[in-house]
C-alpha cells in the first residue's frame, strides 16, 4: 500500500500493477453479450413506469375543474358570471354528471384552491415522505428486486381503495399513501433495468422505461374519455388492478440485480443470478467464478453499501465534499424539473383548450422527449444538455404568460414541456452516473424527491393561476431556467465507466483534479 501511495500519479502503463478486475468487468465477462430473452426481460421490467405515470397524472382527471351553464331558473345567472359561488342552488348546474370529478361530486368548487389542491399535493408529498424513509432499503437491507416489488403492490392496493373514498379527506390520505408506496417505483425499475443489461444497452434500455412512461401518460386521456359520463372512481380501479397483475408476473419474471448482490457480499446468490442471464444470453458459465473473488469489497464497502444501518448510505455520502457538492446540484436542478414536470399537465386546464385533447398533446411531447434523450446521452455531454434544456423550458414557459389563450399559448406549452420533459430524462441517466453501485439507489432516490418536490408546490401554484397565469407559467419558467443553472457545478460523466464503491469514485475525482487535458494516458484510466 505504501509503495502505491509513494508512485507518481502519471506513470507509463507498462510499469503500472494490473488493477483487480470491477464488478462492472466481472459482470460483463460471465453474463456475455445481452441476448434477446434478456433485453426483453429488462423491458418488461421498464414497463413498471407505466403505471407509475398513471399514477402521477390521473389526478388531472379526476380532479378536474368541470365546466358548468345557467339553468335558467334565476335571472341574476347569466354568461357574464365568471363564477358559480355567488349564485342561489338551482341557479347553475354541470355541464356533466357530478360524479365525473372530486371536484363536482364534493362540492369544492367554491371551497377553495388550498383544498382543490389537497389530494394532489398529498400524492406528491406522499411521494417525498416515502422517498426520504425508503431510499435507503434499496441500497442496504431490501435490494432494488424486493422493494420494487413492494412499492409497486403498495402503490395498486392504495389505488383501489382510493376508488371508494367517501370524501375528500379520505380521498386526500389514500392519495398520501399511494403517493408513499408510488416513491421508489421510478428509482428501483431505472437502475434495475440498467444493472441487468451489460454497458452497450444501459442507455437503450433507461429510454425504454422513459416510453414506458409515456405510454402510461398517453392511457389516461384515451381512459377519461370512455369514462368522461361515468364515477371518476373507475380511473382508479382501471390502472390500479392490472398494476397488481403486473406485480405478479414481476415476482416470477425479474431477478436481484448481480452487481448488488456482490457488493453486499452475496455471491452464491450473484453466482445463481448471473447463470441466469447467461442462460438467457445463450451461454453457459464454465468457469470456476475466481474472478468474483478478486473483486470481494471489504468490510468498509460493506459498511458503505448498508452496513448495520439504513442510513449508513446517506452517511457516507455526507463525509464526502465532492459527493455531498455533486448532490446538492443535481437535486436543485431537479427541483426545477419537477416543478415543470409535474405542473404543466395539471396546468393544462387553465390554457382554455379541450383538456383531452391537451392532455394527450403533452404525453405525445414525450414520445420525441424519448428519442431525443437517447441521441443526447449518446452524443451529447450531460451537463450542457441539462443546462440548455432547462434554459428553453424557462423561456417558453415565461412567453405562456403574455401571450393570450389559443393555439399560439398551447403551442408554447408544448415546447417548454418538451424540453422539460427532456431534461428530466437527461437528468434521471445523469444521476446514475454521478455516483457509484454502493450508494447509486439512494442518491437517485434522492434526486427523484427533489423532483417530487418541486411537485409538490405545483398543484397549488396550478390553483392559483387560475386568476393569474404568472403565478403558474411565470413561476415555472423562472424556477426551472435558475435552478438548471445549477448543473454547471457538476462533471461530465460522457463516456466514463461507473464506480462500484465510494473511494473508487473518489480516487478518480482526485485523478481528474491531477490530470492535464491532453494526456490521453491518464484520460484513458478515466474511462
Amino acid at each position: 500500500m505504501a509503495d502505491t501511495a509513494a508512485a507518481p500519479l502519471l506513470t507509463s502503463h507498462k510499469t503500472r500493477p494490473a488493477k483487480a478486475p470491477s464488478i462492472d468487468d466481472t459482470i460483463e465477462t460471465y453474463m456475455g453479450a445481452t441476448g434477446a430473452l434478456q433485453l426483453l426481460k429488462a423491458v418488461l421490467l421498464a414497463f413498471a413506469w407505466a403505471f407509475d405515470a398513471q399514477q402521477v397524472f390521473i389526478s388531472v382527471f379526476t380532479d378536474a375543474e368541470p365546466q358548468w351553464h345557467c339553468t335558467g331558473a334565476d335571472a341574476s345567472c347569466s354568461a357574464a358570471v365568471a363564477s358559480p359561488c355567488a349564485l342561489p342552488p338551482g341557479a347553475w348546474a354541470w355541464d356533466r354528471p357530478a360524479v365525473t370529478s372530486v371536484v363536482s361530486e364534493w362540492s369544492l368548487k367554491c371551497a377553495g384552491p388550498a383544498l382543490v389542491s389537497l389530494p394532489a399535493s398529498s400524492f406528491f408529498a406522499g411521494c417525498l415522505a416515502g422517498g426520504f424513509l425508503l431510499t435507503t432499503l434499496a441500497d442496504s437491507l431490501l435490494g432494488r428486486r424486493k422493494m420494487l416489488l413492494v412499492s409497486i403492490v403498495s402503490m395498486s392496493v392504495a389505488g383501489v381503495l382510493t376508488a371508494f373514498s367517501p370524501n375528500v379527506w379520505v380521498y386526500a390520505a389514500l392519495r398520501f399513501m399511494s403517493g408513499f408506496g408510488r416513491s421508489m417505483v421510478g428509482t428501483c425499475t431505472l437502475v434495475l433495468s440498467t444493472e441487468l443489461v451489460g454497458k452497450r444497452w444501459r442507455d437503450t434500455v433507461c429510454v425504454a422505461g422513459f416510453f414506458c412512461f409515456t405510454l402510461g401518460f398517453l392511457s389516461l386521456p384515451a381512459l377519461a374519455y370512455r369514462f368522461r359520463e361515468e364515477s371518476w372512481r373507475n380511473m382508479y380501479l382501471w390502472t390500479s388492478v392490472p398494476s397488481l397483475c403486473y406485480s405478479i408476473l414481476f415476482y416470477f419474471l425479474v431477478q436481484e440485480s448481480p452487481r448488488w448482490l456482490l457488493v453486499r457480499g452475496r455471491k452464491q446468490d450473484a453466482i445463481e443470478t448471473l447463470q441466469q442471464i447467461a442462460s438467457l444470453n445463450g451461454n453457459s458459465i464454465t468457469s470456476s467464478f475466481s474472478m468474483l473473488h478478486a473483486c470481494t469489497m471489504n468490510n468498509d464497502t460493506a459498511e458503505e453499501s448498508g452496513g448495520d444501518s439504513v442510513f449508513a448510505t446517506l452517511h457516507s455520502m455526507w463525509e464526502r465534499p465532492w459527493a455531498l457538492r455533486r448532490l446538492a446540484a443535481i437535486m436543485t436542478a431537479s427541483f426545477g424539473v419537477g416543478m415543470v414536470y409535474y405542473g404543466m399537465p395539471l396546468n393544462v386546464g387553465n390554457l382554455g383548450s379541450n383538456l383531452y385533447l391537451s392532455v394527450t398533446y403533452n404525453a405525445l411531447a414525450e414520445l420525441p422527449s424519448s428519442i431525443l434523450s437517447w441521441l443526447l446521452m449518446g452524443r451529447i455531454n450531460r451537463r450542457s444538455s441539462v443546462i440548455a434544456l432547462t434554459g428553453a423550458a424557462g423561456v417558453w414557459s415565461l412567453a405562456c404568460v403574455v401571450i393570450p389563450q389559443g393555439a399560439a399559448r398551447m403551442a408554447a406549452e408544448l415546447l417548454s414541456f418538451f424540453a422539460t420533459c427532456t431534461a428530466f430524462n437527461v437528468i434521471m441517466m445523469y444521476s446514475i452516473e454521478l455516483f457509484p453501485t454502493s450508494v447509486r439507489n439512494s442518491a437517485v432516490g434522492l434526486v427523484r424527491q427533489a423532483l417530487v418536490l418541486g411537485g409538490v408546490a405545483a398543484p397549488v401554484l396550478v390553483a392559483l393561476g387560475r386568476e393569474r397565469s404568472f403565478l403558474s407559467f411565470g413561476v415555472f419558467g423562472l424556477v426551472v431556467g435558475c435552478f438548471g443553472m445549477f448543473a454547471a457545478c457538476l462533471p461530465e460523466t460522457r463516456g466514463k465507466g461507473m464506480s462500484d464503491t465510494m473511494d473508487e469514485e473518489e480516487h478518480k475525482e482526485a485523478a481528474v483534479a491531477a490530470c492535464t487535458v491532453d494526456d490521453a494516458d491518464c484520460n484513458s484510466d478515466l474511462v
